[in-house]
């Protein structure tokens, strides 16, 4: 399965300079947020694959649902053969739609417990912020969150994909790396995934 991730910047390389054929043979598309919807649109559409995203805690202000595209914030939705769980936002440094402290993603989490169950687990985790000490940084807009090592612990998925922390603030920060099996990407721009 080929896997377009894409998250927070807008890539002149998929968009400006597109050229027909620069998205074919993908078979989902996985949104970290902090996108526009006519980017989210633009892609699907040219992609024609099916595409699942979060939000970002910059998306408080856009006006309508990208058209086609699937909403998976709060929630397992079934895609292209994947079980993916949804948590879009951040941590929590002022006030916003897409804000949330270390409890409110917990109890996020905790009220997805039976519909996690109901599909036998997840096989992709998909959110805006990292996990706390994987792929985050210090300051707390781009801190991530404890509570996914747990459900990365409990669930086993394939692959977690996040957005959020620039790799451009810190050019230590991998774009891929391994954590207790589960391949880890930061979508940042976008990244190309084969599973």
């Amino acid at each position: 399965m080929r896997i377009l991730a894409v998250a927070d910047k807008e890539s002149a390389a998929l968009y400006d300079y597109y050229h027909p054929g620069k998205l074919d043979g993908f078979d989902l598309i996985l949104g970290c947020g902090d996108l526009s919807e006519g980017y989210l649109e633009f892609l699907m559409t040219l992609a024609d694959c099916p595409l699942v995203y979060v939000h970002g805690n910059h998306d408080e202000n856009h006006k309508k649902v990208p058209l086609g595209c699937i909403c998976a914030d709060d929630k397992v939705v079934e895609v292209a053969g994947l079980r993916i769980l949804g948590l879009g936002g951040s941590m929590k440094y002022r006030e916003g739609k897409y804000m949330y402290s270390e409890r409110r993603m917990r109890l996020r989490i905790l009220r997805r417990k039976f519909s996690i169950m109901r599909h036998g687990g997840i096989d992709v985790l998909l959110t805006h912020a990292p996990a706390r000490g994987l792929n985050d940084l210090e300051d707390l807009p781009h801190r991530g969150f404890k509570c996914f090592h747990k459900l990365l612990k409990k669930y086993k998925p394939a692959l977690f994909v996040h957005g959020h922390v620039h790799r451009e603030y810190n050019h230590n920060i991998p774009q891929r790396t391994i954590h207790n099996g589960t391949l880890v990407v930061n979508a940042f721009g976008y990244a190309v995934i084969e599973i």
